[in-house]
């Protein structure tokens, strides 16, 4: 990897950064509001995750330029025992830095939180559409074991 990243809590600096890397795929460009000022459901959003304990907004970062952005949610279950796990969402890089290994470092990093959490399991979604997104993912060792469903409303 040819950047040297460092990673931290999102604050709400980084939103406008962090919209813009949400909205700039096929997938995101039809989803999100990419405009200024930022639409305040974004902000209202930023805030509930940021207000609670088991949501984490983070950032990487090389030097002062956000980079990449993920979230993770610590999530209790009465399954296994009563065990938690870390959902992963909305990873992205910025354009300037795909295949340069930021997103590893992204998902990798967000493993060993929810390890230093607790967490027995580590799971995340993509979009069907998304083969390229699929393959990254096993080759970082998740594996396609569940049929995941939406029902959007």
């Amino acid at each position: 990897m040819e950047t040297e990243i460092r990673f931290r809590i999102a604050t709400e600096k980084d939103l406008d950064s962090i919209v813009a890397m949400l909205a700039d795929d096929v997938l995101g460009s039809k989803r999100e509001r990419y405009e200024q000022p930022l639409p305040n459901s974004y902000i209202k959003a930023f805030k509930a995750i940021t207000s609670d304990p088991n949501n984490e907004l983070v950032v990487a970062c090389d030097g002062n330029e956000v980079i990449g952005v993920q979230q993770i949610t610590f999530t209790p279950y009465i399954t296994h025992q009563g065990g938690w796990r870390a959902t992963i969402e909305g990873v992205r890089t910025s354009a300037s830095v795909r295949g340069k290994g930021v997103g590893s470092e992204l998902i990798k990093w967000a493993i060993q939180c929810a390890e230093e959490r607790g967490c027995h399991l580590v799971q995340l979604t993509t979009d069907k559409t998304r083969p390229d997104a699929l393959r990254f993912y096993e080759r970082l060792g998740f594996k396609a074991t569940h049929e995941g469903l939406k029902l959007k409303l």
